[in-house]
């Protein structure tokens, strides 16, 4: 059997075993190794998936990634996402839709210091919902400005799945975290503008709030400083040469954990149940880690990135036509994995066609995350819906779907500007 039949094969298998709901790095590892040996021989594949499992654990650049996800888990529990809500509402609050444009901004302060799609959406899921359901908010706009919120976990630093796009690649880290910081913002700004557009054309849809007095707003401001404190130490202290990544990674992680504590928002169980959180998400990260880099070897062997390549690049579409034909892969894949196992599984074979192409790989980078992000709430499956609906019990899956309708369209808009205009991921990048 050719090299090419056996990559189609193994193809065609692992998006049968995820179908089959077999975990995502299984099916990767399982594929990869199987297709290896068949190909270089069973000794070498066995000795193969020893030496591969040892040097991802073991390797300090990947200790980014449990560093990272350690400081989220003791900001999620130290309740720094109310204290945002709640103060982002006080400026806002009293605009037609003014919990909406809260609830954005709030959502990317804790994207912020998280890093986290999933735990975005699922936070303020339990934080934001509610209060605008009390105040008569639709459930549509409600769990749809959510869905579209928690997306912001991805872009603004530090972002696991940029870094770990980073590690892939073999690409500054920190560069990354830069790029994405305009296009993040530039994210908040439409999604709000979204809002305000949504308020004008439904008049009466949106209700508005009560404004809050000075004493209120100052007091808001008051309480957010240790958000605001943590985020200027790590990502000062990596851009001011402090810091490796990594490092950034475990001062993020002590300092989450030391305000928390200060803070009297930490008790005992908080800070068992933040560890086994972290640890329960790293091991999955691993894993797929794992399991991509044995799918990567059998990629190798079979030399699939390269034929992908040549393919693509002869069909005479030029590069943004290919450019297209790759967004268009992700928003399907969108629909069976999640963000991190889309940007491990596909990137070992698209990036060598990307930088052929001539395209900036940091650059890339936002485009490509922000694309994947996109695929976590568009319809049929998105995977911040399904993180909502698990939160919240009385809502339908079509419900969130037509409340998130109007932020795909403004994310579709959003992706245009940063391909036509590329200054806007590159020009922090450039500074440094």
């Amino acid at each position: 059997m050719s090299t090419d039949a056996v990559a189609v094969i193994g193809f065609i298998v692992l998006f049968g075993l995820m179908l089959l709901r077999v975990p995502v790095g299984m099916a990767m590892g399982l594929v990869g190794i199987t297709g290896y040996s068949y190909i270089v021989g069973g000794g070498p594949a066995l000795k193969l998936i020893g030496q591969t499992s040892m040097r991802t654990v073991t390797d300090y650049t990947f200790g980014v990634i449990p560093m990272f996800l350690l400081m989220g888990a003791f900001v999620t529990r130290s309740g720094i996402s109310r204290e945002l809500f709640r103060a982002a509402n006080t400026f806002v609050g009293h605009l037609r839709g003014g919990l909406g444009m809260a609830t954005i901004a709030a959502c990317g302060g804790f994207a912020a210091i998280s890093g986290s799609s999933v735990a975005t959406a699922a936070t303020f899921s339990t934080v934001a919902y509610p209060e605008m359901r009390r105040y008569g908010y639709p459930q549509s706009f409600a769990t749809g400005v959510i869905a579209a919120g928690g997306t912001l976990g991805a872009m603004l630093p530090p972002s696991t799945v940029l870094a770990v796009y980073g590690i892939i690649t073999q690409q500054d880290i920190g560069k990354l975290f830069l790029a994405g910081i305009i296009p993040g913002l530039l994210a908040m700004s439409m999604y709000m503008i979204t809002i305000v557009v949504i308020g004008l054309v439904r008049p009466g849809y949106l209700p508005a709030g009560k404004p809050a007095t000075m004493r209120e707003r100052i007091a808001g401001i008051r309480d957010v400083w240790a958000p605001i404190l943590l985020f200027v130490f790590v990502i000062g202290g990596l851009y001011g040469g402090l810091f490796t990544p990594t490092e950034a990674g475990g001062m993020g992680a002590g300092g989450a954990f030391l305000l928390g504590v200060l803070r009297r928002r930490l008790s005992r169980d908080d800070i068992r149940e933040s560890l086994l959180q972290a640890t329960r998400t790293a091991a999955a990260v691993f894993t797929v880690l794992i399991g991509a880099l044995l799918f990567g070897y059998f990629l190798t062997v079979t030399q699939t990135p390269q034929k992908v390549t040549l393919f693509l690049t002869g069909l005479g579409l030029g590069r943004y036509g290919v450019l297209a034909i790759i967004m268009v892969m992700y928003l399907v894949l969108g629909c069976l994995m999640d963000a991190m196992a889309m940007i491990i599984l596909t990137i070992p074979i698209i990036f060598p066609l990307v930088t052929s192409l001539g395209f900036d790989p940091i650059w890339f980078g936002v485009i490509i995350v922000m694309t994947v992000e996109l695929g976590l709430i568009h319809p049929p499956v998105g995977m911040n819906v399904f993180v909502i609906k698990s939160v919240v019990k009385d809502v339908s899956f079509s419900t969130i779907f037509a409340g998130v309708l109007p932020f795909v369209f403004t994310d579709i808009i959003r992706l245009i500007i940063l391909i036509a205009f590329p200054i806007l991921a590159l020009y922090l990048p450039n500074q440094h």
